[in-house]
């Protein structure tokens, strides 16, 4: 489930693209969080606290999680499944403090203007990241992927209870399993034997990691802003999964709910919903970030369809609760 991929054409043109599978209707929304905002890491008593420098727009899951977003510095943050988690188990005295993975989107977005920020702050591990299962039963088993205007990439893991990083402009493309140093490899060896001629057609992450790899590579080079977000928009679609695919034996193949494409140097979010037929944008221009200026939603729950620009329709709300993670 959920393909990422980044294109990288000229005169400082970034684009990141993402797909959201999942077996479930997650109820996304769209939400405006302006800077200021005083947050909890929603992990018991000693969860860390901090307070938004950045505002931002994000998709939310199921009204309690940042799944998906971008921050007033062009900053992108995608959250996408991971089934080879392995957390952090603290023992008693570890310094780090807790953070909820429902909130991990958040305190990134929240925080940091670049890639290089981000990686050399959480390098440092201020906190470990705790699953919470999902309200659909699901287990939180997932990693991150960030992005930036330089065309910067970083992909945050936890495996065998470590935090490993990623980070590169080279890398560009991510899915769930295998963990993304695995990835790589298999990346390699369908570099070596593929091409043209031959690419993996199954929904499996790992085919669709190739196939986004290799066509978001090449993707001709441009400036045109119109032309690199269709480009961008084709590799996603080429990697997302039909409706009503999902495999339950194989929670790593569900169906594509939506798409988001992200256009660093203009700060446009586009949503494409599988089941909208018009794809619409937050020109983050038209959002006010500003302290004090207020929570706002998009509802696009019910049934709604939009069209073209919608900052404008964004209206205030009380923020959701992130999940909290159970922390003995």
């Amino acid at each position: 489930m959920c393909t990422r991929a980044v294109y990288i054409g000229l005169e400082n043109t970034v684009i990141t693209s993402r797909s959201m599978d999942w077996s479930t209707d997650l109820n996304t929304n769209l939400w405006a969080f302006p800077r200021g905002m005083n947050r909890d890491g929603a992990a018991g008593p000693r969860s860390i606290r901090w307070t938004s420098k950045y505002g931002s727009v994000v998709s939310s899951a199921f009204e309690s999680a940042s799944v998906d977003g971008i921050n007033e510095m062009s900053l992108v943050v995608n959250l996408l499944y991971l089934a080879e988690s392995e957390y952090v188990q603290p023992l008693p005295g570890d310094p780090r403090l807790p953070l909820s993975v429902a909130a991990w989107v958040q305190f990134v977005l929240d925080n940091y203007a670049t890639v290089a920020e981000a990686v050399a702050a959480i390098r440092q591990e201020p906190f470990y990241v705790v699953p919470v299962p999902t309200p659909d039963g699901q287990p939180g088993s997932l990693h991150l992927s960030i992005s930036d205007a330089t065309g910067d990439s970083a992909i945050f893991e936890y495996v065998g209870g470590k935090l490993v990083i990623h980070h590169g402009r080279q890398y560009r493309v991510m899915t769930n399993s295998p963990i993304f140093e695995q990835q790589l490899a298999l990346d390699a060896y369908w570099r070596q034997i593929g091409g043209l001629t031959m690419l993996p057609g199954t929904n499996r992450p790992a085919d669709r990691y190739v196939r986004a790899s290799f066509y978001i590579n090449a993707l001709a080079k441009t400036a045109n802003n119109a032309e690199a977000i269709a480009g961008a928009f084709s590799v996603i679609r080429n990697a997302s999964v039909p409706l009503r695919i999902s495999t339950p034996e194989q929670p790593i193949i569900d169906e594509t709910l939506w798409r988001t494409v992200f256009d660093h140097k203009n700060l446009r979010y586009y949503f494409d919903s599988a089941r909208s037929p018009s794809i619409f944008w937050v020109d983050l221009a038209g959002i006010d970030f500003n302290l004090g200026s207020g929570v706002k939603k998009l509802t696009l729950t019910g049934g709604a369809i939009f069209n073209g620009s919608v900052a404008a329709q964004f209206q205030p709300a009380i923020p959701f609760n992130f999940i909290a993670a159970t922390v003995n």
